[in-house]
């Protein structure tokens, strides 16, 4: 068997990738939605996969979220697997309907007789000076809803892997693409068709002294941050979460437990978020490892502001930075 080159690959092309070995591995694998087809999607993530598969496996959807939504559902009831892209996550809000009403639902609602191997796609989160409605992280919103899974990737190669299990999953899963990061860097993969693990977090780098949590785009200015402190002699744990939905708090409580220090990082706006939810299981289960306050760097309970003042919205390495030192830095009052 002839051993699969490397490739140099963006986290986009790494979607291409990845939909593309899935098409050819199993053809109830479809792709729909807005411009996905004769454009390769308004990011490119689809390019080429039209020419490939043909016009019933890769498909123009009118400009109508709700529509793709109804469509995959019934789809993914009747044998086939279909991949639908939502151009932004601001467009999503319309799909809900049919997401948390029926998709979650399926398998429970037919006593297993049914499910619904369903992924949707979004490009999410700021960063690309975009106007209203394209920059939204409310990822909470669907880890809120019993019976989906929220994945997030943070690399080209996490996003591989992880949205080859996401299309092998039988049940539904809303994968959320950071697109400040789309085309930020370039890392080797090979296209072998090896997934990885949902529900579980990546330690992606070892610390003694504090454990940074975080997904998607901060993950990446969180282990600048993480740099910074080692220079200080402050080794920071990292931890890519992944896949919010359902949570692997086992591995976030072991780092804790070790660190005894945490700050949780996210772009989404901080009320009732992802990082209040982490952070509350850490109190119920893990409240006597620690040796400070668990602290979050997020941003604000405000809509995403246009692009001029975009970047005082959204958390920085120095934010995360000023926060670690805070954490580090506590004392406990004395009784």
């Amino acid at each position: 068997m002839t051993k699969m080159p490397p490739l140099q690959k963006t986290l986009v092309e790494a979607v291409n990738l990845a939909l593309s070995h899935e098409m050819r591995r199993d053809e109830s694998v479809v792709i729909l939605g807005e411009d996905v087809g004769i454009n390769g999607g308004v990011f490119r993530a689809t390019e080429g996969l039209r020419e490939e598969f043909g016009v019933r496996r890769v498909f123009d959807t009118p400009l109508a979220e709700a529509l793709i939504a109804g469509i995959a559902v019934g789809m993914s009831t009747q044998g086939l697997k279909p991949v639908a892209e939502i151009q932004f996550m601001g467009f999503i809000f319309s799909t809900l309907e049919h997401i948390a009403c029926h998709a979650s639902r399926m398998r429970n609602r037919t006593r297993g007789r049914l499910h619904c191997p369903l992924v949707i796609r979004a490009p999410y989160g700021g960063g690309i000076h975009a106007p209203e409605h394209h920059s939204e992280s409310t990822e909470a919103m669907f880890a809120h809803i019993p019976g989906l899974r929220v994945v997030i990737p943070s690399s080209p190669k996490r996003t591989y892997g992880l949205l080859l299990s996401a299309i092998r999953n039988p049940d539904p899963v809303i994968f959320l693409e950071p697109k400040r990061i789309y085309r930020a860097s370039k890392q080797e993969l090979i296209d072998d068709g090896e997934s990885l693990p949902l529900d579980v977090c990546f330690t992606l780098r070892e610390g003694s002294d504090i454990t940074l949590i975080t997904w998607g785009a901060m993950v990446n200015d969180t282990l600048k941050a993480a740099d910074q402190l080692l220079q200080l002699g402050i080794g920071a744990e990292v931890i890519d979460v992944a896949t919010i939905k359902p949570l692997d708090i086992e591995t976030i409580l072991c780092s804790v437990e070790k660190t005894g220090r945490c700050v949780i990082i996210h772009e989404a706006a901080r009320s009732f978020g992802v990082g209040a939810e982490i952070s509350a299981q850490i109190a119920e289960r893990g409240l006597f490892y620690l040796k400070a306050p668990i602290a979050r760097v997020t941003g604000y309970d405000t809509p995403m502001p246009y692009y001029k003042n975009e970047s005082h919205y959204m958390p920085s390495v120095q934010d995360i930075l000023d926060c670690a030192e805070q954490t580090l830095d506590f004392v406990r009052p004395a009784a």
